[in-house]
């Protein structure tokens, strides 16, 4: 089965500094997939290479079988959490997602209010996004990230600002939504969160991938 997410050879530089170095790796279609690494180490502008927000400086990148900044600017299937998600603070949960549904017409109003249920998140609820909780916004990133039904996920410390119900509540969302056939890919601090969710795991240390043997990723 061909890889839903293959890179070859991807290095990434600012000026002196090499932020990935020669990474070639491929990700199955339908398992959840571990990044692990230190703050610096480069995860997230590997994952933002994947998602088209930034450029390798060599190597290339494909998702779904188009290949990233030449086929596609952005693929089309993802949903993604990069850093903490930005919302309107004068407006509610829902009227957020409304406003972001409606650029791509791919979710109505009852699919929203579903997502946000899923997510444990009030549809129904008036309050803005300015008094919610970190854990909440993070509630609320994640039903952005799903609610146009995408088939691959991006998703950078999606468990950040959680309580421990919130974690074991957004486990058991991804550990569904791979049922459902979906494909993510998750960078996580938490050893448990790794060992509980994925299928594979690679550390990324000074910009260089290497994959870890399940059960020696703590």
């Amino acid at each position: 089965m061909k890889p839903i997410i293959q890179i070859d050879h991807v290095n990434k530089q600012f000026k002196e500094v090499k932020v990935l170095k020669d990474i070639t790796v491929d990700f199955e279609a339908g398992k959840i997939h571990g990044l692990i690494g230190r703050n610096g180490s480069g995860k997230t502008v590997l994952m933002k290479c994947i998602c088209g927000f930034m450029q390798p400086t060599a190597g290339s990148i494909f998702v779904d079988g188009m290949q990233v900044g030449k086929d596609v600017d952005i693929p089309q299937n993802l949903g993604v959490i990069i850093e903490a998600p930005g919302f309107l603070p004068g407006y509610s949960g829902f009227k957020n997602l409304k406003f972001l549904a409606d650029i791509q017409k791919k979710a109505d109003a009852a699919k929203i209010k579903a997502v946000m249920q899923r997510v444990g998140l009030d549809p129904e609820s008036k309050k803005h996004v300015s008094k919610y909780s970190l854990g909440m916004r993070q509630r609320l990133g994640i039903a952005q990230a799903i609610m146009e039904d995408p088939d691959i996920l991006i998703l950078d410390e999606p468990m950040n600002g959680l309580d421990n119900h919130g974690v074991e509540d957004i486990r058991n969302l991804l550990l569904n939504l791979k049922e459902e056939g979906k494909t993510i890919l998750i960078a996580s601090h938490s050893a448990e969160d790794i060992a509980v969710l994925c299928d594979t795991v690679h550390e990324m240390d000074a910009g260089v991938l290497t994959e870890v043997t399940k059960g020696n990723e703590a």
